[in-house]
C-alpha cells in the first residue's frame, strides 16, 4: 500500500486501487479525509488495509470567495460544513444600526440566572472529580472529557465578569472572575485587556489577539518557525491556546503602564494557587494523582477554547483585513460564526458558543445570548454564518485556512511550504491523528456499556 502526494490545491486523492491505512478500520481511514492529507508512505502503526473506500479532495477556491451570489453560498455551505454562510453586510449598515435591533430587557443583569450558572459550573465540576477519582482506568477518559468541559464554565463564567455582564457589583466580578480563572491558572486581568482588544479589532488583520491567519513573511521568516507553525496549526492546533495563554499573559512588557498594577495581582494569584493547590495535589494522590485530576481537565479544557474560539472566526470566506478596509459591523455579524454543539456541551459551557450577538454587544449575559441569536436570525437572518459542529467544518478549518493572502483569504500551507518540508509534516500529522481516532473509536465502542457499569457500582 502507498499513497501519492497530489497537487497543491487538490491534496486529496485515491483511487479505488489504493488502499488507505493507518487504522484498524474503515473510520480510520475517513479520519484521514477529516485532516484533507495524504500519505506518502504506509503508516507503520495499524496494519488494516480497506481497498473500497475513496479519499475525496478538498478544495480550496483559487479566488476570493464569491458571497453575492446564493447558489454559490450554498455549494460553499455544503462544501465547508456550514448549515448557511451569510451575505456580505452592506457597507452602509453600522453595529449600532444592529444593536438597535435587539430587545433592551436582554442587556438586563439577573443575578439568580447568574449565580445558577455558577452553581452549575462548580456542580458539573465536582461531579467530574468524583468520577476521576471513582472511574476504572478504561473510563478516565470520559471522565476527563466530562470534567473539561464541565471546567470550561469556569472560563465562561470569568468572561462574563469581564465583560461586566455577570453583576451589577463591580468588585463581586472581579472576585468572582479572578476565582473562577484559578484553576485553569489563568491571570484573569491579563486575559480580560487582551480580550478586549479582540472585541474592539475583531478579524482585524496584526491586531486580532484571537485567531488569524498566519503572516507570509512570518511563515518565510526561517525554516524552523516554519515548522513549528506548520506542526502547531496542524495536529495540535486544538490545543494551540496553550501557546496563546503562555505568549500573551504573563510578559508585563505587554501591558500598558496604567494595566501594569491589576496584572501583577492577577499573576499574584495564579503563582499563589500553583504553590499551594499543586503541592496539595501531589502531596494527597502523588504525581500520578496531579496528572488525573488537574492537567488532563485543563487539557480538555484548552482544547474547548481553542475549538470555540477557532470555530468562532475562522473559515475560508470570512476575511481579515487591514485597518484601512475594516469594517464594525462587518466583522462582528459577518466575520462571526455560530455554532451548535451537542447540548450537554452548550450547557456546561453556558451558550459560549452563540457568538454572534456576544460580538454585537458583549455586555448581554450568557444566559441572554441564545433570545438574543433568534433577534438577530429575525432580523439579520440572510447575514449570519451558522454551522452545526461536524467533521467537515473542523477539516476546513484545519486544512485549509492558514497563511494570509489578500485575494484569496487563506492559502494552505501545501500552496507555499517547500515540498519535501510539505510532506514530511503531513506524513507526521497523519499518524499522529490515525493514532488519537483509533483511540477515540476505542472510547466511543465501549462507553455505553462501560458508563453503565460505572454507574451501577456508584
Amino acid at each position: 500500500m502507498a499513497c501519492a502526494l497530489s497537487t497543491p490545491i487538490l491534496r486529496l486523492e485515491a483511487t479505488s486501487s489504493r488502499r488507505a491505512s493507518c487504522g484498524t478500520r474503515l473510520e480510520i481511514c475517513r479520519g484521514l479525509d477529516f485532516l484533507g492529507v495524504r500519505r506518502k508512505y504506509p503508516c507503520q502503526i495499524f496494519s488494516y488495509k480497506n481497498p473500497s473506500y475513496v479519499i475525496r479532495a478538498t478544495v480550496l477556491p483559487a479566488s476570493r470567495p464569491i458571497l453575492d451570489n446564493e447558489e454559490e453560498r450554498k455549494q460553499m455551505s455544503e462544501r465547508y460544513g456550514f448549515t448557511q454562510i451569510g451575505e456580505p453586510l452592506p457597507d452602509n449598515i453600522t453595529l449600532k444600526d444592529i444593536m438597535d435591533t435587539l430587545p433592551k430587557k436582554l442587556f438586563e443583569i439577573d443575578d439568580m440566572k447568574a449565580w445558577r450558572s455558577f452553581l452549575i459550573s462548580m456542580t458539573s465540576y465536582a461531579l467530574g472529580i468524583l468520577m476521576i477519582a471513582k472511574s476504572p482506568w478504561y473510563l478516565l477518559p470520559l471522565a476527563w472529557a466530562w470534567t473539561g468541559t464541565a471546567v470550561t464554565g469556569f472560563f465562561v463564567i470569568g468572561h462574563d465578569c469581564a465583560h461586566k455582564s455577570f453583576s451589577r457589583n463591580k468588585l463581586v466580578e472581579d472576585i468572582v472572575g479572578t476565582l473562577a480563572f484559578l484553576p485553569l491558572i489563568y491571570p484573569y486581568e491579563p486575559w480580560r485587556f487582551k480580550h478586549d482588544r479582540h472585541h474592539a479589532k475583531t478579524n482585524m488583520l496584526s491586531e486580532d489577539t484571537a485567531w488569524h491567519p498566519v503572516r507570509p513573511e512570518e511563515f518565510k521568516s526561517s525554516p524552523i518557525l516554519r515548522k513549528a507553525i506548520i506542526f502547531g496549526y496542524g495536529p495540535f492546533r486544538p490545543w494551540m491556546s496553550i501557546a496563546h495563554w503562555l505568549i500573551w499573559h504573563f510578559d508585563l512588557k505587554k501591558f500598558r503602564p496604567s494595566e501594569v498594577g491589576r496584572v501583577k495581582i492577577s499573576l499574584a494569584c495564579v503563582f499563589a494557587f500553583m504553590a499551594i493547590g499543586w503541592p496539595l495535589i501531589v502531596y494527597k494522590a502523588g504525581i500520578i494523582g496531579w496528572i488525573k485530576f488537574w492537567l488532563m481537565p485543563w487539557l480538555g479544557y484548552h482544547f474547548w477554547m481553542s475549538t470555540f474560539t477557532m470555530v468562532h472566526h475562522t473559515a475560508p470566506h470570512i476575511p481579515f483585513k487591514t485597518p484601512e478596509e475594516w469594517n464594525a459591523a462587518q466583522a462582528q455579524l459577518n466575520g462571526t460564526v455560530h455554532c451548535n454543539y451537542p447540548r450537554w456541551i452548550e450547557i456546561l459551557c453556558h451558550d459560549i458558543n452563540v457568538h454572534i450577538p456576544h460580538h454585537i454587544s458583549s455586555r448581554i449575559p450568557s444566559y441572554n445570548l441564545r433570545a438574543a441569536h433568534k433577534s438577530l436570525q429575525e432580523n439579520w437572518g440572510k447575514y449570519l454564518n451558522e454551522a452545526s459542529w461536524n467533521w467537515r467544518l473542523m477539516k476546513t478549518i484545519m486544512t485549509m485556512c492558514h497563511v494570509y493572502d489578500k485575494e484569496r483569504y487563506y492559502v494552505p500551507f501545501d500552496d507555499i511550504a517547500p515540498k519535501n518540508e510539505s510532506s514530511k509534516m503531513q506524513d507526521t500529522i497523519v499518524c499522529i491523528y490515525s493514532s488519537l481516532h483509533k483511540i477515540l473509536l476505542w472510547m466511543v465502542a465501549i462507553r455505553m456499556t462501560s458508563l453503565e457499569i460505572w454507574l451501577f457500582a456508584c
